[in-house]
């Protein structure tokens, strides 16, 4: 008998014309039985002392899962499902750029807060986090700033001593994670915890289901000639009623973003202005908050040399990607030529970003975008 789980994964490919997919139903079989495990967890067949409780759990809990495999093979869909069928009261679901910027964030207050400094602030920092969820789910789990890589393997120990819970899609194995990567050897630990106390499964499914879909092509223009500019401009004025913004900024972390353009809840600003600065996933969440639909400007063809930019690329499109907004652009190439690197940490990520590109100039991507407030008019 199907699990409901597995129900749904079936009903969903019938819905969206999906090809059946035995890697996906695998998968789905190892979500469904987290889900079970999860069901028996909550709740035992009769009230237990806390002490019984506990060791209940213990005997019960069941193992992470790290689902990873190339880009555009239903890894999201899947957390999706998961994370709506999952029978925990607290559980969080959230973009793994997203959870180290909220990390960083109590971290800095934490410390603002204890004049005396903390011993182990990170530490504190799981305790916390572990009392507002017992599941974790993350999308996109990636590893490339040395600031997170120095405090995983401290704030993870916690969590899962704490019976968290976590679940996680990638789009490279546990071993590849901060490849290549400043002091790498001290963020070792941390993977070997990955897979001590996760289920590492590849899912190897044959198609890209982004690059299956219609490009409209109409938000993505290269070259950045005239014509290009010409066709920004009259996207712009037809999102924000104005042929042209007013300069804005954005508070974060008592500094400001300088956002050249801004009508309603469009922005414009060039490559330069928001990728060439030093700006972290925090800067573009607040961006994504802000915004519904971004308008970006003047996109070179980087080099191995602007890793750096290229990296804040990746995370601007995650970023976007994940908060559903629209965003336009025009580059001096296609999406697959734009970042002109064979190998590294970022050159394995941008695979991601050519993804996402992609579906983000799709027709069903841009009609679903029309449901934000800023594009309601939009043609």
């Amino acid at each position: 008998m199907k699990g409901p789980l597995l129900q749904r994964y079936d009903a969903l490919v019938v819905e969206r014309g999906l090809h059946p997919d035995a890697h996906q139903r695998e998968a789905v079989k190892k979500l469904q039985a987290l889900v079970d495990l999860l069901a028996k967890g909550r709740a035992p067949a009769a009230p237990l002392p806390k002490v019984l409780r506990a060791f209940f759990w213990q005997e019960q809990r069941p193992r992470g899962l790290y689902l990873w495999g190339p880009v555009g093979r239903g890894k999201t869909m899947l957390m999706n499902l998961f994370f709506d069928m999952a029978p925990v009261e607290k559980k969080r679901r959230a973009h793994f750029h997203g959870f180290m910027a909220d990390v960083h964030d109590r971290l800095h207050r934490m410390r603002r807060e204890s004049a005396g400094g903390l011993a182990d602030p990170v530490t504190r920092v799981a305790h916390e986090i572990a009392s507002e969820a017992s599941l974790l789910c993350f999308d996109e789990f990636a590893v490339t700033d040395i600031a997170d890589a120095t405090i995983l393997a401290r704030l993870f120990a916690t969590l899962f001593a704490e019976n968290v819970l976590v679940v996680a899609t990638s789009n490279v194995e546990p071993s590849r994670l901060y490849d290549g990567g400043r002091n790498r050897d001290l963020f070792l630990p941390f993977i070997a915890l990955l897979q001590e106390r996760m289920d590492v499964m590849r899912l190897a499914a044959p198609i890209d289901y982004r690059a299956q879909q219609n490009c409209a092509g109409e938000v993505f223009f290269a070259p950045a000639d005239a014509r290009a500019q010409a066709a920004m401009d009259a996207l712009f004025l037809s999102l924000a009623g104005a042929e042209q913004g007013e300069p804005a900024e954005i508070e974060v972390k008592q500094r400001a973003i300088y956002i050249p353009q801004a009508a309603g809840r469009v922005a414009r600003m060039s490559f330069a202005e928001i990728c060439g600065r030093p700006y972290s996933a925090a800067d573009y969440l607040a961006i994504a908050e802000r915004f519904d639909a971004v308008i970006l400007d003047d996109v070179p063809v980087l080099t191995p040399e602007q890793r750096n930019e290229a990296r804040r690329l990746i995370m601007l499109v995650d970023v976007l990607y994940e908060a559903h907004a629209l965003l336009a652009l025009s580059a001096a190439a296609e999406p697959d030529y734009i970042y002109d690197a064979s190998h590294g940490a970022e050159a394995q990520e941008y695979q991601r970003t050519i993804s996402r590109l992609t579906e983000m100039r799709s027709r069903a991507y841009l009609e679903a975008c029309v449901h934000g407030s800023a594009l309601a008019g939009a043609g």
